[in-house]
């Protein structure tokens, strides 16, 4: 369910720095860099000519490499460079490269360009004359890479620092960092790829969102023991209505519908109740159209005084962030939006993963902080980010089914933290399904497809 590490910059140094204790020699950890770099752009762009731009640094170090491995596998390939090298290893490069190093400023345009000018330790922006002079070398190039990150973005705020180009492909050394998984730093490169180096992350990195491993109920399976899920409606019934449909086809056994109001129709085998009926419930689901008025706040603290792992979504966070968690049970599980978020733990400084994190903490509540970058958290620091999925998903409604699955997956497993990582994994692959212009009743069809699909 959790796959590569994603790594700060200051995680990613203390990595490296364990290899060179541990014997290895850091330019033969940048000849590994570079040619596993090589191979992907001899792989996308196999003999059209390149233009290396390389930095005075490592970054420009690793440049050098993969233009000596590109040669050496019978590509055209042009180095020009900011200035003279800087570092032992750049300078190590620089001279197996054995070859003409043009001005960056006068070099002519190529197919394929390789930023390798900067990486992850940059902390301003790029000269104004060099961002210029990127944007239209890689705005003439067919394909364009950018090692490690686009020259211009700060890695762990995954930000830019100065004007730069959207590139075709971005090329991770060793591990992803946050530019890699968050926006609006991923949104520099059309496609992410990584060069595995050797890195042993570090105990309690985050890591992406992988396709889960789901069970199929046991042969004794029957409703009860699959779980029932209990969703509260409210002012907007039919939110609560999607919610119910998306946790009756996510595992759970049993979905029951408490309140009142026309849903118009909705599956049989969803039970409708017109009061707080809890029984043999295993997972309350609130938020989705419950509304924000009082009536709305004393029918949440009536739900929530049953006891059972919460879902909470929409109006339960609009409500708990107005009048506090005091004498409340916590909801297990909380999915808010970025407005949601700042609105319940408030504006905090760092990017999204270290923001999510510390919310987790301080509050013991698994948070699925979604997005187009969205990031999951626990109260004991476990952290997920998930690739980004279908962009159809911003449409109304789509929130609602996620919460819904989330239900119904704490339902089946009674694990927070991994009924919510299941449940982001499912709904982006109901979304990846439902292909263009899908409304959210869509996704609610194809998520016995996406669960079949991680049995």
């Amino acid at each position: 369910m959790t796959g590569a590490p994603i790594l700060s910059v200051a995680q990613m140094r203390a990595a490296e720095q364990a290899l060179f204790d541990g014997g290895v020699d850091p330019y033969a950890l940048m000849r590994r860099a570079g040619e596993g770099a090589a191979e992907l752009i001899w792989r996308a762009g196999h003999k059209r000519d390149v233009l290396v731009l390389c930095g005075p640094g490592n970054n420009g170090g690793d440049g050098f490499v993969i233009a000596r491995r590109l040669r050496e596998l019978g590509v055209p390939v042009r180095v020009a460079a900011m200035g003279e090298s800087r570092t032992t290893n750049s300078l190590q490069a620089r001279a197996d490269w054995d070859g003409p190093v043009e001005d960056i400023m006068e070099a002519a345009p190529a197919s394929q360009i390789v930023d390798a000018l900067f990486g992850i330790g940059l902390m301003r922006g790029l000269a104004p004359e060099i961002a210029a002079r990127l944007a239209d070398l890689a705005g003439a190039a067919q394909h364009s890479y950018a090692l490690d990150v686009p020259s211009g973005v700060e890695s762990d705020q995954a930000v830019a620092l100065s004007p730069l180009p959207v590139f075709t492909h971005c090329i991770s050394l060793g591990a992803w960092k946050p530019a890699h998984m968050l926006m609006p730093g991923r949104s520099y490169a059309a496609q992410h790829s990584l060069v595995d180096i050797g890195i042993v992350p570090p105990e309690g990195c985050a890591t992406a969102l992988s396709r889960p491993s789901l069970q199929a109920p046991s042969a004794d399976a029957h409703k009860y023991r699959r779980g029932l899920v209990a969703v509260v409606a409210g002012a907007m019934p039919g939110a609560a209505a999607l919610c119910a449909e998306a946790a009756a086809r996510s595992g759970a056994g049993y979905v029951r519908l408490l309140g009142h109001g026309d849903v118009g129709a909705i599956s049989h085998a969803i039970v409708r109740s017109m009061s707080l009926d809890f029984a043999r419930a295993r997972v309350l689901l609130a938020g989705p159209g419950l509304g924000r008025t009082d009536a709305a706040w004393e029918r949440l603290s009536a739900a929530l005084k049953s006891g059972l792992p919460t879902v909470a979504d929409a109006d339960a966070l609009w409500l708990l962030a107005q009048h506090g968690f005091a004498g409340k049970p916590l909801p297990a599980i909380a999915t808010p939006h970025e407005g949601e978020f700042d609105n319940l733990f408030g504006e905090e400084e760092g990017n999204k993963i270290e923001t999510t994190r510390a919310a987790a903490r301080r509050t013991g509540i698994v948070i699925v902080h979604k997005g187009p970058d969205t990031v999951i958290a626990a109260p004991d620091g476990r952290c997920v980010v998930a690739p980004p999925a279908s962009s159809w998903l911003s449409t109304a409604g789509t929130g609602d089914v996620l919460a819904g699955v989330a239900a119904g997956r704490l339902a089946v497993t009674g694990d927070p933290f991994r009924a919510a990582c299941e449940a982001v994994w499912l709904h982006g692959e109901a979304a990846r399904r439902a292909g263009a212009a899908f409304v959210a009743d869509d996704l609610v069809a194809r998520l016995p497809a996406a669960i079949a699909s991680a049995l």
